[in-house]
């Protein structure tokens, strides 16, 4: 998809005003992240002969997990680690995020509440001189981007993605896409919410099924990682 088109479609959905709400993450007092166990997530996939788009093991090396409700900061970090080979700490993210004021709403992008709008993950990406569009598209789109080695970011609904009880039709956590299996229909993902997020495989399914609560929407870097290091 080339960069015009890219920006055509993130007017639409500016225009459509989304906004990620807070990371679903529950958060405890020690600021530690718990989620109960995810029988929507896959064992490691021993068929290295389908067809696959994306390096998750090598992606993988960058997940952290978050501390407080800063997915969309999280995933920036993250891809800016894929991208540079430089990754920011969650304190240098949350720091940067409280710094700058939000393209979408009054005040910084980052605060507990009303939480990172999805409008904002270019600009902090950008920080980084990572360059990236804020899209409407389809997980067709979403190979080609990783096999041209760009970075992925989605909103998706965290209820439908750890399988755990709640509201399931908004979209209100970011992961980063790292890779996606079509033959056995598995997108892997760093998540930070949860503690087995580095590398979580989804059923393909359940991935749409909880992108879909946001209108399939995405952050993708205008380059890959061959080009930027």
């Amino acid at each position: 998809m080339t960069s015009t088109a890219r920006q055509a479609i993130g007017a639409a959905a500016r225009t459509a005003q989304i906004v990620a709400l807070l990371c679903a993450a529950a958060v405890t007092s020690t600021g530690a992240v718990h989620a109960t166990p995810d029988r929507h997530i896959l064992e490691a996939s021993t068929n290295h002969d389908v067809a696959a788009y994306g390096d998750p093991s090598s992606a993988a090396s960058y997940w952290r997990q978050q501390h407080t409700s800063d997915c969309g900061e999280m995933a920036v970090a993250v891809v800016v680690g894929q991208i540079t080979g430089d990754q920011p700490t969650e304190q240098q993210m949350i720091a940067l995020a409280e710094s700058m004021p939000s393209t979408a709403h009054p005040g910084p992008i980052w605060s507990l509440s009303p939480g990172t709008d999805i409008r904002d993950l270019p600009v902090l990406l950008a920080h980084y001189r990572v360059q990236a569009d804020n899209v409407q598209t389809t997980i067709g789109a979403l190979e080609q981007d990783l096999a041209e080695k760009r970075g992925v970011i989605v909103i998706l609904n965290a209820e439908t993605i750890w399988n755990r009880a709640g509201k399931r039709d908004v979209g209100n956590h970011f992961v980063v896409v790292t890779g996606i299996e079509p033959r056995p229909g598995v997108v892997h993902l760093n998540d930070s919410g949860i503690s087995s997020g580095r590398d979580e495989r989804v059923p393909t399914a359940t991935f749409e099924q909880a992108w879909a609560t946001n209108h399939n929407s995405a952050v993708v870097t205008t380059r890959g990682v061959s080009l930027l290091r």
